[in-house]
């Protein structure tokens, strides 16, 4: 039942996304998107983009396999993965590049996808948490979570853990593996109540996205950190594409729908654009073993105050392990 205390629950963080959006606007008004370096080629290492059918995921498994890696495109979606993957073989790319199903919201799903990669003993050297959902309305897997919550992040934290010893044995000092995570400016807006993970109390769709794209920043840094005292050759960054003109406004209420597309033309990146942010932490020699770093438009930038909360970060990352059935590190 609606109760009026609710109002601020739900008006908090539309106000606190939207002022983020204003932000990010008005910053590609006066700064154009960065140029990326010249890459070192990756012929003979694996990549396994999630989302990677189109929009920015796409731009980024296609850079990908350009450069001569072996690219596994992840998604949900088997024509659009095809279609991809077709795409990208007929611009005669170096690499190879195959699509294979997977869907984040079911954690059933990610673990049989990782059982079908570990099958083939190929080794893992990028990893690129792309796939992302926004501002979807109220919606539960079939896991039980909220839908922000599982696809953006949880779906993701659990899919990197079961991969990480391979992303360990993959990587060596001076040529480490690399875990990129797509985060946003929203994650400015978000908060983590620890009790209420799935926003069950009073749903909020920009409450919910904001917090999936926090909880990804504090995995970042809690990831990196774990890996650094253990001495691994892995790199973990959260990286932010600003805002981009793909399918994640489709979203929008109707007036913010109307408005977004004219403003798109102008003022958003391509999603070309918006990946160069994921290939540069994936490949690029000037990220070489560097982590727990948040970046954007090319730049490491500070993240949100609350992401850098140590004792955040080691709570959500005990109810994640708690929530996927995983032993906590």
């Amino acid at each position: 039942m609606w109760r009026w205390s609710d109002l601020g629950t739900v008006l908090v963080p539309l106000l606190r996304l939207y002022m983020c959006g204003i932000k990010v606007l008005l910053y590609q008004v006066f700064n154009k998107s960065f140029t990326l370096p010249v890459l070192p080629r990756q012929s003979g290492r694996v990549a396994i983009v999630t989302g990677g059918t189109r929009g920015m995921g796409f731009e980024t498994a296609r850079s990908l396999a350009h450069l001569g890696m072996h690219v596994i495109i992840a998604g949900n979606e088997p024509e659009e993965g095809a279609a991809a993957v077709g795409k990208i073989r007929q611009e005669d790319a170096e690499g190879k590049v195959e699509f294979v199903f997977l869907d984040l919201t079911s954690l059933k799903s990610v673990r049989q996808f990782v059982q079908k990669f570990k099958s083939r003993r190929l080794p893992l050297h990028v990893l690129v948490n792309n796939a992302g959902t926004m501002l979807v309305p109220e919606l539960q897997t079939e896991d039980g979570f909220e839908f922000h919550f599982c696809l953006n992040y949880l779906g993701h934290f659990l899919l990197t853990n079961l991969l990480l010893d391979d992303l360990k044995k993959s990587g060596r000092p001076g040529r480490s593996s690399r875990i990129v995570n797509m985060s946003s400016a929203t994650h400015y807006a978000g908060v983590i109540n620890m009790d209420d993970l799935n926003r069950r109390a009073c749903y909020s769709s920009h409450g919910a996205y904001a917090q999936s794209k926090l909880a990804l920043v504090l995995f970042t840094y809690r990831l990196q950190e774990q890996l650094t005292s253990g001495g691994f050759s892995v790199s973990v960054s959260a990286v932010d594409p600003g805002m981009v003109d793909t399918a994640l406004y489709d979203n929008l209420w109707s007036l913010a729908q109307a408005l977004k597309k004219p403003v798109a033309k102008v003022l958003f990146r391509t999603p070309a654009e918006g990946a160069s942010i994921s290939i540069l932490a994936a490949v690029s020699a000037e990220m070489e073993g560097v982590g727990a770093c948040y970046l954007y438009n090319g730049e490491r930038r500070p993240s949100s105050p609350l992401s850098y909360d140590a004792e955040l970060q080691a709570e959500l990352w005990k109810k994640s392990c708690q929530l996927c059935g995983l032993q906590e590190a």
